[in-house]
């Protein structure tokens, strides 16, 4: 008998926390890459970033979602 396996989460639900890599948060963002990305924490600008290990780099969808939104430039004919 075969055993039937299932995700613990299939998807986050919405409004639930989802935890990105650094490769996950450029495939988000356009534009972004893994080397802006890393140099923008050794500048301390950018979204904020988790760091639960050592080696381990983490960021927050909400983060990114409210770091892209703060970036917003209205032109003068928006205004």
């Amino acid at each position: 008998m075969a055993a039937n396996v299932v995700p613990l989460r299939s998807k986050a639900q919405a409004g639930e926390q989802q935890w990105l890599s650094p490769e996950q948060v450029c495939e988000r963002v356009p534009g972004m890459t893994i080397d802006r990305l890393k140099d923008m924490r050794k500048r301390g600008v950018g979204p904020k970033y988790y760091k639960p290990t050592l080696k381990t780099v983490t960021y927050s969808s909400r983060d990114i979602d409210t770091w892209v939104e703060s970036t917003v430039v209205t032109t003068r004919e928006q205004s």
